[in-house]
């Protein structure tokens, strides 16, 4: 009688671990019937002719064994056959050839058959859970939540949720001047749920593009009913971002609603952010017009697209080409981001002066110089000697050496 009691106290138990757990009665009747059969089949060899039936209101089950009945003394397998006398103890009008249904009490078996149930449970409700928490994060890719910090290593950060589920946060994915402490509450967005070996790893990002986004849409009631769409975003995580916005409505200024009365609704983002410094611009499908206002706060003179290469070349004024770059060339690398556009940055010549392609000095200054140029948006020799020799150093990492010598030989040419 114990035995018969352990038996359903287990169940009882399992059926409050599964409420803690968010796994759902059907679900989980499922699961115990499935384990008892597990645990059936390694007992008899087989489960086949085996009825399990879970009661989950009174937390037990009954277990049936379907014999045929046979004449007595011809039963070959005593686990798929029963004797005719028998087989009239359990049902007193059965015949030979017909099936009887023969009560199992489990809790017989002992503890041994008792402990395999339960590890074999525990193991069927841990995939359970590694299912559900799988799906539950697969479908919050690209959303916000909210993570206290657990545990702090060299390489990655562990976050849990409010139900304990643990969360990655690698160190390419935090802003380089997050500083967090073990119990401060982060806020993320989930970049990604790796699966292998049906282990789910729950990836979540500050620097993702998406997080951005959505804290936008929490802090400006517009975007997040529609009135406004972001149409691009470029980051460059804790240092400077652009983001392109446009209304369907006229008489919503999408620029102003993203920055508030006074900055009100874009400082709360810039703070979340470590002060990373945030562009917000009128979208628009005009190409030029788009990349003008990328490339803010330079005055541009005038543009040459390529549409079909989506490049494009910039002509400014000499003292606008630096605002163009920006410190360290974030400027014009975060408008080439946001337009999808590749854009190299000319001097805008005055009538009659001239001006001449770095490709055409490949015989002076090597070619892996001149590119590393160009991708600062500076494809021509006035161009490079109207840029800050800093940005020359640091952001085409080329040595002082280097530099001096570029120079030399592009001032030589206009000396001539």
């Amino acid at each position: 009688m114990a035995k018969k009691e352990e038996t359903i106290n287990m169940v009882d138990r399992f059926a409050e671990f599964k409420e803690l757990k968010n796994i759902d009665k059907t679900t989980m009747i499922s699961v115990l019937e499935e384990s008892f059969r597990n645990v059936l089949a390694k007992m008899f060899g087989s489960d086949e002719n085996f009825d399990v039936i879970m009661n989950p209101d009174k937390g037990d089950c009954e277990i049936y064994q379907n014999l045929e009945v046979v004449a007595d003394g011809e039963v070959e397998n005593e686990d798929m056959q029963i004797g005719l006398s028998d087989a009239r103890e359990i049902d007193s009008e059965c015949e030979i050839g017909e099936d009887v249904a023969k009560r199992i009490y489990f809790e017989k078996f002992g503890r041994r058959a008792i402990l395999n149930l339960r590890q074999t449970l525990q193991s069927k409700i841990l995939d359970l859970q590694k299912d559900a928490v799988y799906s539950k994060f697969k479908e919050l890719e690209g959303e916000v939540i909210v993570g206290e910090v657990h545990q702090i290593w060299k390489k990655e950060m562990l976050l849990l949720d409010e139900d304990q589920n643990e969360l990655i946060m690698p160190k390419e994915e935090q802003i380089p001047s997050d500083f967090f402490h073990k119990g401060d509450m982060v806020r993320a967005v989930v970049k990604r749920v790796d699966n292998p070996n049906n282990n789910p790893k729950v990836i979540v990002s500050r620097t993702d593009e998406r997080f951005l986004r959505r804290l936008f849409e929490q802090e400006v009631p517009e975007i997040h009913d529609g009135l406004i769409t972001i149409k691009s975003v470029a980051r460059i995580p804790g240092e400077r971002a652009k983001i392109s916005v446009e209304s369907y409505d006229d008489r919503i200024d999408p620029v102003g609603a993203c920055v508030g009365v006074k900055g009100s609704r874009i400082h709360g983002i810039v703070r979340e952010l470590r002060n990373e410094n945030i562009d917000v611009i009128n979208y628009t499908s005009n190409a030029q017009l788009y990349i003008q206002r990328a490339l803010s706060p330079a005055k541009i003179s005038s543009i040459r697209l390529n549409e079909e290469e989506r490049k494009a070349e910039v002509f400014l004024q000499p003292e606008e080409v630096s605002l163009a770059i920006g410190k360290g060339g974030l400027n014009i690398r975060l408008a080439s981001m946001l337009t999808g556009f590749t854009i190299d940055v000319y001097r805008d010549l005055d009538a009659g002066e001239e001006d001449i392609y770095l490709d055409e000095f490949s015989d002076e200054i090597d070619v892996w110089v001149i590119e590393a140029l160009k991708n600062l948006g500076l494809g021509t020799a006035k161009a490079v000697l109207n840029a800050p020799r800093e940005i020359l150093i640091e952001q085409a990492d080329l040595e002082e050496d280097t530099v001096d010598h570029l120079l030399e030989v592009l001032k030589a040419e206009f000396d001539d």
